[in-house]
C-alpha cells in the first residue's frame, strides 16, 4: 500500500495535484491544515485492493493463533526415541517427559498432569467466530460526487460574477447617460450664446414637426458664419437632398405587376386603391386592372371597394387567407396591373406579422406599399414602419395631407427610414387627389408654420430638450443623412 502525501496552499490545489498524480479515481485518506497549508493524504485505486479479504489459499486467510495460555495434557507429552544399539541389554528406566526437561519454569501442578480421570482438554478449533471481526474500511472517496461539487460551485460563482457585472455596467451606463446629458446642456448653452442663429434655426425645425434628434444632427452640421435666413435655408436643402421619391408613375402605371397596400388602420388605404385603380383605368383599360381585397373582418369592408370596382368596370375578388390569395393571383397573372386592399390593423397587433408573410409567400412577386398617416405623431410613424417593413417596402404612400398641420413628422421618417415616397393624398376626391411627391414642395410645405408655433420653444427650454438626446453617434438612422 503506497500512500502519498499532497500539500497546498488550498484544497483546491491540493486535489488537482493529487487528481494529475493518482488519477480521477483516488482515494482521499485524510484532508487536513497543517502550519497554513492543506495536507492531503491519497490512495491510488489500484493499491485498494490490498485492503480487501484476501484470498482463501492465502496464508492471510488463515485463523488468528490463540495466544492464551492452556493447560498441557497427557498426549503433549511424548517419550524420546531409544537408542539404535544399546551396549548393555538391560531394561531402562522410563525416561521422564520432555516437556518437565526442557521448559521446568512452564510446569503445571501434579495433580493436573498425575490425574488419569479426567480426560485432557482438547484445544478448541478456530471457528469464524473467535477471529477477529473486521474492521469496517474507510468510505471511499467519490470522485464524481466532488467533481460535480465543484462543477456547481463553479457555475454558482460565474452567476453571480455576471449578476455584479451586469449591476456594475447598468450603474456605469447611467453614469455615461447623465454625463453625456449634463455634457450636452453646457455645450449647448455655451452655442446658443455663441451663435444665436443655431437656436432660431432648431426652434423653427421643432415647430415643424421634424424630431429633437435630427434638428440637433443638422444644427451641428451647419457651416459657420450664416446668419439665421441662410442656415435655414441651407437646412431645407440638406432636407430635400435626402428624400427620396418616385419620378414618374412609369413605375408603376406602365411597368405594372402586383401592389399591395398595407397600414394601420383607418389612413385611406381603400380610398388611396381606388385612386391608382382610376389612374390604371384611364392609361390602360378597365380589362387590364384586377382588385382583390382582403378585408373581410369589417362590416362593408369588401363593399366599399366594390362599388368602386362597379363604377369603373373591374371586378374585385375578395380573399380570405393565403391559399385564397395564391389561388387569386395564379388565376390573375394575366393582368397588367392587381392591386391589393388590406385590412387594416394596429402596428402593435400580432397580426402585423402573418399578413406581412402572406404577401410574401403568395407566389407571386407582390410589392408592398405602406400608407403614412400625415396627422400621426413622429413616434407612431416610426413604430407603423418598423411593423410592416418585414423584409422590406416598395415605397409609402402619404395620405390626409389635407388634415395635417405640419408634415415634418413625416419627413422625418422619410428622411431617417430611407422610404421612397411615391405619392400623396389630400382629400377623398377619387382620382383627382392623388398627387405625385415634390421634394422642395414638401420642405417648403413643412415649414410654413404659424409665427407663435415657433414661439412655444423658449430659449431656456432648449439646453433641456438637447441635453435629453444623449449621444447622437449611436443613433444609426442619422449615419446615412448625407449633409454635403
Amino acid at each position: 500500500m503506497n500512500v502519498k502525501k499532497f500539500t497546498a496552499a488550498t484544497s483546491r490545489e491540493a486535489l488537482r495535484k493529487v487528481r494529475e498524480a493518482l488519477g480521477p479515481d483516488a482515494v482521499i485518506l485524510s484532508n487536513r491544515p497543517v502550519d497554513g497549508v492543506v495536507e492531503i493524504l491519497a490512495l491510488d485505486n489500484d493499491d485498494v485492493a490490498s485492503l480487501a479479504s484476501p484470498a482463501p489459499e492465502s496464508e492471510m486467510a488463515a485463523p488468528r493463533p490463540n495466544l492464551r495460555m492452556q493447560e498441557p495434557s497427557f498426549d503433549d507429552f511424548e517419550p524420546e526415541p531409544a537408542p539404535a544399539a544399546a551396549p548393555v541389554a538391560r531394561p531402562a528406566a522410563r525416561p521422564a517427559p520432555r516437556a518437565f526437561q526442557e521448559a521446568p519454569a512452564a510446569r503445571q501442578p501434579l495433580n493436573s498432569l498425575y490425574d488419569m480421570d479426567e480426560p485432557a482438554a482438547q484445544p478448541v478449533p478456530p471457528t469464524y467466530a473467535n477471529r477477529r471481526a473486521p474492521q469496517p474500511e474507510a468510505p471511499a472517496f467519490d470522485m464524481a460526487a466532488m467533481t460535480a461539487m465543484m462543477s456547481a460551485a463553479i457555475a454558482q460563482a460565474k452567476e453571480s460574477a455576471a449578476a455584479e457585472m451586469h449591476g456594475m455596467m447598468s450603474e456605469i451606463r447611467a453614469m455615461r447617460g447623465m454625463m453625456e446629458s449634463q455634457l450636452a446642456e453646457l455645450s449647448w448653452g455655451t452655442t446658443q450664446q455663441r451663435e444665436p442663429q443655431k437656436a432660431a434655426v432648431l426652434r423653427e425645425m421643432l415647430a415643424a414637426g421634424f424630431s429633437a434628434s435630427l434638428s440637433r444632427y443638422l444644427i451641428d452640421k451647419l457651416p459657420a458664419g450664416k446668419d439665421a435666413a441662410e442656415s435655414l435655408r441651407w437646412v431645407k436643402t440638406v432636407l430635400a437632398r435626402n428624400i427620396t421619391t418616385m419620378a414618374d408613375e412609369d413605375a408603376i402605371l406602365d411597368r405594372g405587376g402586383v401592389f399591395a397596400l398595407v397600414g394601420p388602420t383607418g389612413v385611406g388605404k381603400t380610398t388611396t386603391t381606388a385612386k391608382l385603380a382610376a389612374r390604371c383605368v384611364m392609361r390602360h383599360g378597365p380589362e387590364k386592372l384586377a382588385l382583390i381585397t382582403t378585408d373581410a373582418y369589417r362590416i362593408g369592408g369588401h363593399e366599399q371597394l366594390r362599388i368602386y370596382g362597379k363604377i369603373l368596370g373591374v371586378m374585385v375578388h375578395s380573399v380570405k387567407d393565403e391559399a385564397d390569395l395564391r389561388i387569386a393571383l395564379k388565376e390573375l397573372r394575366n393582368k397588367h396591373t392587381v392591386l391589393i386592399d388590406t385590412i387594416g390593423m394596429s402596428q402593435r397587433d400580432q397580426m402585423v406579422t402573418e399578413q406581412v408573410a402572406m404577401l410574401t409567400d403568395s407566389g407571386a412577386d407582390v410589392k408592398r406599399l405602406l400608407c403614412l398617416n400625415a396627422t400621426s405623431t413622429n413616434e407612431t410613424l416610426n413604430e407603423v414602419v418598423r411593423a410592416y417593413q418585414g423584409t422590406g417596402l416598395a415605397g409609402c404612400i402619404m395620405t390626409k395631407m389635407d388634415e395635417a398641420a405640419s408634415i415634418g413628422n413625416v419627413l422625418d421618417v422619410l428622411v431617417r427610414q430611407k422610404l421612397n415616397l411615391h405619392y400623396i393624398s389630400n382629400g377623398q376626391r377619387v382620382p383627382e387627389d392623388l398627387h405625385l411627391a415634390d421634394r422642395a414642395m414638401l420642405v417648403d410645405r413643412a415649414f410654413r408654420t404659424k409665427r407663435d408655433a415657433a414661439a412655444q420653444f423658449a430659449d431656456a427650454d432648449l439646453p433641456l430638450m438637447m441635453a435629453g438626446l444623449g449621444n447622437l453617434n449611436n443613433d444609426r438612422s442619422l449615419r446615412e443623412v448625407y449633409v454635403g
